[in-house]
């Protein structure tokens, strides 16, 4: 792209050609100014996963600054090629020339900064997301770096082929087939595996975190609304993986009361042959703890 002004046209001689980079410049600000504030406002609020937790809204507030950011570089793209197309096309019966192509340092280096400042801005913007969200939703290892200053109702999430299972401490070590969860309370998941890998991917409370054997890994969430949410395996662990799926709830904290008494009267003898609780757990069946 030529930056040079344009010069009077003279009989006989080819018109010169536009200052194409101030054209296409002009264009991009302009759609960006208008396009990125849209997209934004209007898409930023239905992206997912949703409003199901403090760390969904987190990720949704993630999601939408780096759709946000994407905007103008994917319009700079998308503009770029049709302005392409549009202006530098092979006219019928002839053969074109485009202007000669010459180094250009000074744009150059500004791609460079500008890429750069892009790219370290979301390391800095993510690191302090992380931190300051408790791990935003994901698993944090056995020992989270940061953790919620409230209580905590710790959850165990045990993973195992074909399905996951969730046991209560503070409930006498009561184990469910199904979880259920108390809304406004914060939930410490402590996710372990008895046999291979999986990974514990709660879709709508933005929570996932990877269940390993013999290696607790915690992740905090805190619901905010009574929901059913999809729970579903996210690691490949074996030939009925796509059917490693169930729903959890979030009940209100009376109805959750109701449940967990019901639930340790209903599985009272499962429990007492259960050992006792443990952060992992041996693979092999027979040496369920440790």
């Amino acid at each position: 792209m030529s930056s040079e002004p344009e010069q009077p046209v003279t009989p006989g001689q080819a018109p010169a050609e536009p200052d194409h980079f101030r054209r296409y410049l002009t264009i991009w600000i302009v759609a960006s100014v208008i396009a990125t504030p849209l997209v934004v406002l209007l898409l930023g609020p239905a992206l997912p996963p949703g409003t199901g937790s403090d760390q969904a809204k987190g990720q949704v507030i993630d999601n939408t600054v780096l759709l946000g950011m994407a905007t103008p570089v994917l319009l700079m793209i998308g503009i770029y090629v049709v302005y392409a197309i549009v202006n530098f096309r092979q006219p019928p019966g002839g053969t074109l020339e485009g202007p000669a192509v010459r180094g250009h340092p000074q744009l150059q280096t500004t791609w460079i900064i500008v890429t750069s400042v892009l790219v370290l801005s979301l390391a800095v913007y993510g690191t302090v997301r992380l931190e300051n969200a408790n791990g935003a939703g994901s698993g944090s290892g056995p020992k989270p770096l940061t953790v919620p200053h409230e209580p905590r109702l710790p959850v165990q999430v045990i993973a195992q082929q074909w399905a996951f299972t969730y046991r209560y401490p503070t409930y006498g070590g009561v184990e469910v087939p199904h979880l259920v969860l108390p809304v406004n309370t914060q939930i410490e998941f402590n996710v372990t595996s008895l046999d291979v890998i999986h990974s514990f991917w709660a879709y709508q409370l933005g929570v996932k975190a990877d269940a390993n054997p013999r290696v607790n890994n915690v992740a905090f969430v805190r619901p905010t609304k009574i929901q059913t949410f999809e729970i579903h395996c996210a690691e490949l662990c074996g030939i009925w993986h796509g059917g490693m799926f169930d729903h959890g709830r979030v009940v209100s904290k009376a109805a959750f009361a109701v449940w967990i008494a019901e639930a340790r009267r209903r599985y009272a003898a499962a429990t007492a042959a259960l050992p006792p609780y443990a952060k992992t757990y041996a693979p092999e069946p027979t040496r369920r703890g440790e």
